[in-house]
């Protein structure tokens, strides 16, 4: 890596911007990209676990499991919470399976499966701030070792002013060039890190406000029989 970097000068007229950075010294930047990478794929698969595997509107269902349960119709709504593989289909059902028994055994099927899902929820979520500051360090990395790369090539004898000029003209801007990829990658896991732990939060409330109505309903409802 440090090879890389510290071999050959910028070259004056060749190619500019993020691209010539690349060619010029590719190591931190590579780096980079492999961090963004990994930053891209995981938001996508975290956004696509939440709104798909949450899509459920709680409230809503709940109101129907309520009807069938004041019904009497345990098994109707036990197999209504195997219409889909939804994580709060599974909370309401670990409930209805066990409400022949008593509170303690409710909560207790209730809160072991809530322990399940609440894990797959914030899985990953907090990983971004760490690959923030790990993409924030590479590019200030790349920034250091480009600078001291171009002040190096300025410095060899033989250079007319001019030339010196330009190579550090360049070699300042591909350094540079380190940072701002750094810290726009940095920024790209703050705001989806905001986002889906938010979403990450909710989803938890809900979850932990679902369990509560399904226990209250049933124990109510083995009181009044």
């Amino acid at each position: 890596m440090f090879v890389v970097l510290l071999s050959g000068a910028p070259e004056a007229g060749g190619d500019s911007g993020l691209m010539g950075a690349f060619k010029t010294n590719p190591a931190f930047l590579s780096i980079n990209l492999v961090v963004s990478a990994i930053v891209l794929a995981m938001v996508v698969e975290r956004a696509a676990f939440q709104l798909g595997k949450y899509r459920v509107n709680s409230k809503e269902f709940f109101a129907q499991i309520k009807k069938l349960v004041t019904a009497g119709n345990i098994d109707r709504a036990i197999k209504l919470c195997d219409a889909g593989d939804y994580p709060t289909l599974q909370l309401v059902k670990a409930g209805l399976t066990h409400a022949n028994k008593g509170p303690d055994e409710i909560d207790a099927a209730m809160s072991e499966k809530i322990g399940e899902l609440k894990p797959a929820v914030e899985k990953r979520v907090g990983a971004l701030w760490s690959l923030a500051n790990i993409a924030t360090l590479v590019g200030l990395l790349g920034t250091v070792f480009g600078l001291i790369h171009t002040f190096g090539a300025v410095a060899a004898p033989g250079l007319g002013a001019a030339d010196k000029q330009r190579i550090l003209a360049s070699g300042i801007a591909e350094a540079m060039y380190n940072t701002a990829f750094g810290l726009g990658i940095a920024v790209t896991c703050m705001v989806a890190h905001l986002i889906l732990h938010q979403r990450s939060k909710n989803i938890t409330h809900d979850l932990d406000a679902t369990q509560e109505r399904v226990f209250n309903l049933l124990t109510i409802q083995s009181r009044a029989q």
